[in-house]
């Protein structure tokens, strides 16, 4: 009220009610009510131009990302090849000893012979150097070290999939785009649940239906809307999204699973799931 107040002034309603006693105060009343209307249209078309280039920026960002992921492992490719491919340095060599003074022989005797025998060609020491080298090539570690970091395994059996049945589907207050949708997924209450589908999309002709919904993520709020849960789709079209459609026979509740995986639904809690 204090804003619909706001938009005409006193003078100016107490003139139009002056002029038409009768139906002054409906006139006053029409002309607040349109412009309530038009700002309301402006506030709209605001944050539609808002969320368009919050896309297109975070599609900026999640390229730039990929590239640099890319950069990165190709430096560490090439670090991993170039320390395999540099030879050791070599080992020095030790160092000569200096033979022993020895005492002076007696009158007649022979000469001493020197303890150490002489020093070794030049050939023999890079001979030697050479075999040295080879065996520590022969230690080093073998090609499976050439490999990367392996990546870890996709658990897929820790999604939580479950069939839910749309009670109620709504167009979101704030986005067009938007839909906010009720949804029975075996709990004691109904999820809310906010998802983007195709502008040509019925929305009537969703309601009552059954869908497959990822319910172990964290609840965020989409455009002052907190979504409890993710609507799994598929694209029909350009335009059209439809939602993915559970088994023949499914109910509210049911979990959906793959073959070969058999394990837990995760915890959306758990500090390791802020990765998937």
């Amino acid at each position: 009220m204090d804003n619909m107040d706001n938009l005409f002034s006193p003078s100016l309603a107490a003139a139009l009610i002056k002029l038409d006693p009768e139906d002054g105060e409906q006139i006053v009343e029409y002309f607040k009510t349109q412009a309530l209307l038009t700002r309301e249209k402006a506030l709209l078309q605001a944050s539609v131009r808002d969320q368009k280039k919050l896309l297109v920026e975070n599609a900026k960002l999640k390229k730039d990302i990929e590239q640099l992921r890319v950069q990165l492992q190709d430096k560490q490719r090439r670090r991993t090849v170039k320390a395999l491919l540099t030879p050791p340095p070599p080992a020095p060599s030790p160092a000569p000893t200096m033979p022993v003074n020895q005492p002076p022989s007696p009158a007649g005797a022979t000469a001493a012979v020197p303890t150490n025998p002489p020093p070794s060609s030049s050939h023999e020491r890079r001979d030697r150097q050479s075999r040295r080298r080879r065996g520590e090539r022969k230690a080093r570690p073998t090609s499976d070290s050439l490999t990367l970091r392996a990546e870890p395994r996709v658990d897929v059996s820790r999604l939580d999939l479950r069939v839910g049945r749309i009670l109620n589907i709504r167009r979101h207050p704030l986005a067009e785009a938007l839909s906010v949708q009720e949804v029975d997924v075996g709990e004691n209450a109904p999820r809310t649940v906010v998802s983007k589908l195709g502008g040509k999309t019925q929305l009537e002709e969703l309601q009552g239906g059954l869908a497959v919904l990822l319910c172990n993520v964290k609840a965020c709020k989409l455009r002052g809307v907190v979504s409890q849960a993710r609507l799994l789709c598929c694209s029909a079209s350009d335009d059209s999204t439809e939602p993915l459609v559970p088994p023949t026979g499914s109910t509210p509740g049911d979990r959906v699973t793959f073959l070969n995986y058999p394990g837990v639904a995760g915890d959306s809690a758990a500090p390791e799931w802020n990765d998937i």
